[in-house]
């Protein structure tokens, strides 16, 4: 008996023929666009069918997909689509309403209605779910051609935006695949995801990443049951496990570690014995996190390691991590793998290293645009991943990014290993360790730590975590950890029932109408305070903010910097509503909206500088 492959998103299905004619019928319709080969279409959507619709139609006519990361700030957004100049944005409507004026000229955007399933996700209003009046609806649009006729186009891979974690993102714009990439492609994905035809699988983070985004294209063609959560909730996911029978996933470490902080009775309501691969990617797995779940779950987890510049490196397989642990894995086939010191030289096996690797099976790329940036990250043939790592009897270890990496008194630490440790803390729910200036050893650690609901764990308590453990006084000994500090903090960014020791009003910090300025045990938080209107930054706001990220800087006794929101919101983007107001009560009426964005966008860097490295954040959670 045939099977008729599905599609779910939160439950509810559809087949993967409608939404493979859509994308056809689509194609089609770009092709009448002017659509062509190398061109961009630009998807401002969270996971819905929608997104593969869109995606595969531009496949379909040679065109680059381009996901836009919307968590991210609104310039941001608006920086993409003017690096990447997409004939075509399809957007979710609420997700549209922010940058509705902003978007630049020339772009033909399309409106996909936010689902149900989404507006209750994410809060979503009825009415900014819904398109507006004169907007051109995508799927009602698609249906009107009939699918695309033409022969196949060579293969073009997503464009992916790196995070930018220094200066703008930056577009990885693959060469056209050849046959031989193709091929050697699929099987990759075959050998280190395990998506062959028939698996049933789920995506549980956002498809604008790289791995999730590779990972549902491919299980989009191969899968029997393709299942999406459009927001990850760890007992929700072990819920779509038992009910779907799901066999293979990508995750992320973080969600293991939300599922392993569920009770007991939670985590055994549900049987997860249909797992046989989940790969987890993004960040290196704590041995106590990966060695618990394998406990539970059984040895079905996998671990790749690569980057969107490069592609999968390495994969460690359960039984190659279980008998190396703290292991990646090693090279995929055909990989070839290098490592280099500050000056350039090649390392042998064993000397810890920047690495740089090349995977035949993904086509050399550009960076959209900045082909003199590109040059700079290859090294003999091979580019650099940003980590540095070593090699031992054929298997690659990390250590942490290189641009994170903090010397402390003239020794090397990564804030990797602290993390490993502070993320299994009870209570906590995420964190990031990152360097800051130090006046004897030239720099210390601290960390941000975000708290799980209800959670009132203590600085105290995350410090001492936990005592006499021997992953602890490792990274003790490496690091100087006994120096650092440590921020609690709730979604809201504040800590109930702490008491704040008082400076409002200093140097830089002139008013605090729009904003709270606190001090207590070397933590400043700011918190924006007007709950009225979600937050949204106004000039007056933004002018505050700038005064007391500077106030914080110059103090002394701040070692970190908490940002947080009043009320239920953190912040809604910018105030366009006294934006305008602002600009006709001076009359400058010759600022168009896109100049505004720029003006705001070119005074951000200053805005916004922080005193230290900014904590890494990772969305794949939702």
């Amino acid at each position: 008996m045939s099977i008729t492959p599905m599609i779910y998103l939160d439950g509810r299905g559809v087949t993967r023929d409608e939404v493979l004619r859509v994308a056809q019928q689509a194609a089609t319709g770009f092709e009448q666009l002017g659509v062509s080969e190398g061109d961009t279409v630009a998807l401002l959507l969270r996971n819905d069918f929608a997104f593969f619709e869109v995606q595969q139609a531009a496949a379909a006519v040679g065109a680059y997909g381009v996901p836009l990361n919307w968590h991210g700030r609104t310039e941001e957004v608006i920086y993409v689509l003017e690096d990447a100049k997409p004939k075509v944005l399809v957007a979710h409507a609420d997700l549209l309403a922010p940058i509705r004026a902003l978007v630049p000229a020339g772009i033909r955007v399309f409106v996909v209605p936010t689902p149900p399933e989404i507006q209750q996700r994410y809060g979503v209003s009825t009415e900014l779910a819904r398109p507006l009046p004169g907007d051109t609806v995508w799927r009602e649009w698609a249906e009107r051609f009939e699918p695309l006729q033409a022969p196949p186009r060579r293969a073009r891979a997503t464009m992916i935006y790196t995070s930018g974690t220094t200066g703008h993102p930056k577009g990885v714009k693959r060469q056209p695949a050849t046959p031989e990439e193709s091929k050697a492609y699929v099987e990759l994905f075959a050998s280190v995801y395990g998506l062959k035809p028939g698996v049933r699988a789920l995506v549980c983070g956002p498809l604008y990443h790289a791995s999730p985004n590779g990972y549902g294209r491919q299980a989009l063609m191969t899968a029997d049951v393709l299942v999406l959560q459009s927001k990850f909730d760890q007992e929700e996911t072990l819920a779509l496990i038992e009910k779907h029978r799901i066999d293979n996933a990508v995750m992320v470490p973080t969600m293991f570690v939300r599922m392993l902080k569920l009770p007991p009775e939670v985590r055994n309501r549900y049987d997860v014995r249909s797992l046989r691969w989940v790969t987890h990617t993004g960040a290196p797995c704590p041995r106590e996190v990966k060695k618990d779940l394998m406990d539970w779950w059984g040895p079905v987890v996998y671990e790749t390691y690569g980057c969107t510049e490069v592609g999968t490196v390495t994969l460690a397989t359960p039984q190659d991590w279980l008998e190396h642990p703290g292991c990646v894995g090693m090279p995929t086939p055909g990989t070839r793998m290098a490592f280099y010191d500050e000056e350039g030289n090649r390392l042998p096996e064993g000397e810890i290293g920047e690495i740089f690797a090349r995977v035949p099976a993904y086509a050399d790329f550009t960076y959209l645009n900045h082909e003199e940036k590109r040059k700079s990250v290859e090294r003999d043939g091979l580019i650099s991943l940003g980590d540095v790592g070593y090699m031992k009897e054929g298997r690659l270890y990390l250590c942490d990014r290189r641009s994170d990496m903090v010397i402390f008194g003239g020794t090397n630490i990564y804030p990797a290993e602290i993390e490993m440790v502070l993320t299994q803390c009870p209570g906590v729910k995420d964190c990031a360790v990152f360097g800051i200036p130090d006046d004897d050893f030239g720099e210390s650690l601290a960390a941000a730590v975000e708290r799980m609901p209800e959670s009132q764990v203590t600085p105290e308590e995350i410090r001492s975590y936990p005592s006499g453990s021997t992953s602890t006084n490792r990274c003790r000994a490496r690091t100087a950890a006994r120096s650092s500090s440590a921020a609690c903090a709730t979604r809201s960014g504040r800590t109930p029932g702490a008491r704040f020791e008082g400076r409002r009003m200093g140097k830089w910090l002139q008013s605090n109408e729009h904003l709270t300025f606190e001090v207590r045990e070397r933590v400043a938080r700011i918190t924006l305070n007007r709950p009225d209107r979600r937050n949204a930054l106004s000039w007056e706001m933004l002018s505050e903010l700038r005064a007391a990220l500077l106030e914080a800087d110059d103090l002394r006794s701040v070692s970190v910097i908490v940002l947080g929101g009043a009320g239920p919101d953190f912040c809604a983007g910018y105030d366009m509503k006294s934006a305008y107001a602002r600009y006709a009560a001076e009359g400058d009426a010759a600022l168009a909206p896109s100049a505004r964005h720029r003006r705001h966008r070119s005074r951000g860097g200053s805005t916004h500088r922080a005193r230290s490295s900014a904590p890494r954040r990772a969305h794949l959670l939702s």
